[in-house]
Order: structure tokens, then sequence, then C-alpha cells
């Protein structure tokens, strides 16, 4: 069977890259199929992609807020024709277990429906009283222009539609560059907004490596807004770079060491289903993973019993099959999540399970098993401050909320966290003392809702959280007087007239 060959959607039209190299997309659970080749491109490519959304802004822009958001609906109903058969797609490309492969495609639905309702509210600024009857006050969003959203591998199809719903919505144009890992995902968002009629040059989508065309796309002088998900090393390249604009602005989400909080009150059937689903989902690749599972010391030794029995029956395994969890997304992925089990047993921590001398479940497939380990806690110690991205968690036994809090917060993290406690008093503390910008009670600390921000403070973003959060980075408000009165009567109360 001939393999699948896909192009750019630049201005309206699929185009390869001008270079005419390609790169391959595997399935990391069989890492000899290949998914499909793509285009490498490069600066040409980029040029064109940014002056074809450059031309097309002042008509998407005038088009109106209604009938911007339309295109958003008709997207979400393309995609709720075709669950099934993304899903399948995010699975064969992501490795991420099917059910979860589903949720992933409801969350872009339900984005997109998040964008088109907003558009429809027509919520598009305020309108404010002034000191003087004759004075109309108001704010109007201004759309900035040409948005570049470069996206990661491991919601290929959600965080796209965080990134671009609201930006389209809002007037600007989008540049989206998607994972060299999930270009195929990437690929089909850009073929439903072309089922979708969407005018030439609105939305396209650029394939290559992150160096070459994400860095041009950053750089490049007429796009005005940068939207990235992925490593905190790359986004203060990006945050760098875009200091350098007068035109620019950018939001980068850069991962966390988030926790679970298990307080002796805790329901220890929740805790514990909260912790493997934080721990373990999506094989730990998650920015929101949970690291760390910081259990009262008074009921710690029963957390842990629970804990690992559960872990033991984690089920991993191709990603088509009814498993828990899928592949890791590459060998680089395994590597890590190699060494920091490793750095725990180094550092002196006690071992409870490594399953990783299990045999894998395909010969050649990118596999990484749980791991629990438990001791003190220690800032000093790297797997307990950095990000694994792995299945890895370690069980830190504290005394009472305070102190489950003071350590939640020593990290130079601060993305996501969740307590379980039947304690409305406690939760509530965590609430008001946890340094982290997506806070739960009595559920895992994984997830979103797109009606919400979704970002994190400290070395987990740089304060511009994303999906509803976005707003104040797409739009400039701009503030508009009128007086509807022939004399001129000041704000600040001068007089306008000559003497």
């Amino acid at each position: 069977m001939a393999t699948l060959r896909m192009h750019n959607f630049i201005n309206g039209a699929w185009r390869p890259a001008q270079s005419g190299s390609w790169f391959e997309s595997r399935n990391p659970a069989h890492p000899g199929e290949v998914v499909g080749l793509f285009p490498e491109s490069g600066s040409q490519d980029v040029e064109e992609a940014v002056q074809s959304a450059a031309g097309a802004f002042e008509a998407w822009r005038a088009l109106g807020l209604v009938k911007r958001a339309e295109y958003l609906l008709r997207v979400a109903r393309l995609m709720e024709e075709e669950l099934e058969p993304l899903a399948r797609i995010i699975a064969q490309e992501a490795g991420k277990q099917l059910n979860e492969a589903r949720a992933d495609v409801v969350e872009a639905i339900h984005m997109a429906q998040y964008a088109f309702a907003f558009g429809h509210l027509g919520q598009y600024g305020r309108v404010l009283g002034d000191e003087v009857p004759t004075k109309r006050c108001y704010e109007v969003l201004e759309p900035r222009g040409v948005v570049v959203a470069i996206t990661p591998w491991n919601f290929p199809v959600a965080i796209p539609f965080w990134l671009t719903g609201l930006s389209l919505v809002l007037g600007n144009c989008v540049i989206l560059k998607p994972s060299e890992d999930t270009p195929l995902c990437g690929a089909k968002i850009a073929g439903y907004f072309e089922q979708a009629g969407i005018p030439a040059g609105v939305v396209q989508v650029i394939h290559g490596a992150g160096e070459t065309v994400g860095s041009s796309l950053v750089a490049h002088p007429k796009t005005q807004v940068v939207l990235f998900t992925g490593s905190y090393e790359v986004g203060c390249g990006i945050k760098q770079e875009v200091a350098k604009h007068a035109n620019k602005v950018c939001t980068i989400e850069t991962g966390g060491k988030n926790a679970v909080l298990v307080m002796e009150d805790a329901d220890l059937e929740m805790a514990v289903t909260a912790g493997l689903l934080s721990a373990f989902k999506t094989s730990g690749q998650r920015c929101v993973t949970a690291g760390r599972l910081l259990v009262d010391h008074r009921i710690a030794d029963r957390f842990t019993e629970r804990f690992v029995a559960s872990a033991k029956r984690v089920t991993v395994g191709d990603p088509m099959d009814d498993v828990f969890y899928g592949a890791m997304i590459n060998q680089q992925g395994v590597e890590k999540g190699r060494r920091f089990n490793e750095l725990a047993r180094q550092e002196g921590f006690e071992i409870l399970l490594d399953r990783n001398a299990e045999p894998p479940p395909t010969p050649d497939g990118y596999w990484l098993r749980p791991f629990v380990y438990t001791g003190a806690w220690r800032n000093d110690s790297l797997c307990l401050t950095e990000e694994a991205f792995s299945p890895h968690v370690a069980i830190v036994p504290v005394r009472g909320v305070e102190e489950a809090v003071a350590v939640y917060n020593d990290t130079k993290y601060g993305l996501s966290g969740s307590i379980i406690t039947e304690d409305y008093r406690k939760a509530k503390y965590a609430e008001e003392h946890m340094q982290c910008g997506i806070f739960y009670w009595n559920l895992p600390c994984i997830g979103a809702g797109v009606r919400l921000p979704f970002g994190g403070v400290k070395q987990s973003g740089n304060l511009i959280p994303s999906a509803a959060g976005l707003i104040p980075v797409l739009t400039h408000p701009k503030a508009v007087t009128y007086n509807l009165d022939r004399k001129i009567v000041m704000a600040q109360g001068l007089s306008a007239e000559v003497k």
C-alpha cells in the first residue's frame, strides 16, 4: 500500500514544501509503521504562509464576530461526524489509548463550540457609564493580526483548538505549526477548516521542525501573537525573541511538577483513583501529570498499600486495545523516563514498584510501565522537583494541610494541583495558598475546562493562560469616548474655556 503523503495547507491550497524534502510520522506503538510523509518546510514556505495570513486579515476582520463564529460551528459538526476515525488517528500517531484519544476530539469539539458561542453572544468589550450624561464610554477588542500557534503532540487536536478557536472568532488569522510527532492530526484540522469553507489565508497549517519553521514564524515581523505549549527552554527563547518586537506578544505553557494532596480525612478509594489517573494517564505525558502524591503521614501506609496494589494492575499496551495507557511518544521519551527512575535510586529513595522488567507489549514500541517510590521531601532532589513526563510518581508523607501546601509550592513550577479531603476548610486553605494556575478539589489534577483559563505560574508559563484565558493576548482593548453635547467637559474637570 502506498504511503500517505500530505502537504502544507497554505493560502487555501495543499502544497508541498518548496525544498522538496519530507519527514516521516511513525506509530509509537509500532515504529516500523509509517503513518505518513509530511513536508519539511523552510523559510520560503513560512514567508508564503505569513504573507497569505497578513493579506487575508482585513477581510476576515471585517466579516464580523457572528459570521466568523459560524465557521467554528461548521468545523465542530464535521469533527462530530468523524469522531471515531479522528480518534483512531490520534491513537495511531500519538500513542494515546483510544478512549483518551476520543476525549481529545471531544475537547476540541467543545472548544470550537465555545468559540462559536462566544461569537454569537457578542460580548466584545464593555460599556461604561460616565460622570457626564452626554458622554458614551466603551471599549472594543481589536484583533491583533496574525497568530502563530505552536502545539505539542500529546493533545494534537484539542490544544490546537484551545489556541485557534477564540483567535479566529476574535478576528485574527492563524498559522498552526503542529508537532513533528503528530503532523497527520494537524493536517486533519486543516482539512476540516477547508471543508467548512474558511477563506484562503485565514487558517493555515505548515509542517516542519521547531528549530526552523517554528523559530521563523516567531521571529517574522508580520506575526503579532505567538501561542506556544512545550518546554520551558523553548518558551524562554520565544519570550526573548518576542521582546525584540514592538508589535508582538506571546503566551507560553511550559509544564509542571504537579501534585495531589491526600489529607487524613480523605476518601481513600477516591484518593487512590485520583492518584492513578493523575500519575499514569497518557503514560504520564501531560503537562498536568502528578509527579508527587503528598499524603498525610497518618494515612500514608494505608494509602501506599492500596495505591501500589492498584498500580500493579494498570494495563499498558497497544493504544487501540482496552488498556489504561498506551505508548511513550518516542525513544527520547523512554530514555528520559528511565533516567528519572534511575535517579530515584541514586538519590536514595525507597522503590515501591518498578514494572519495567515486564515484557514490553510490542517488541519495537516505546514503552514505560509504572514506577512508584517514596521518601521524605527534599527540595534538592531532582526526581522530586523536575518534570519527568513519564509514568514516574513519588509518595511523600506530610504533616497536615499546611505542610502539604508548603511542599507543593517548593518547586520552580506552578501549573496544576488537587486536594482530596472531606473538609472544606482544608480545601479552601489549599485553594488560597497553593501557587498554581489550575486547582481541583476531590478530583485528579489532570483535566481542563474549555470555559476556564488553562495556565500556571512561576516556570509553568508567563502568566497569560490558554483556552478561555487567551482573550487579553489575542486582542487589544481600545478605549472609546463619544461626546454627544456641543460643550467640551474634560474627565478630570478641566475647563475647556479659552481666556
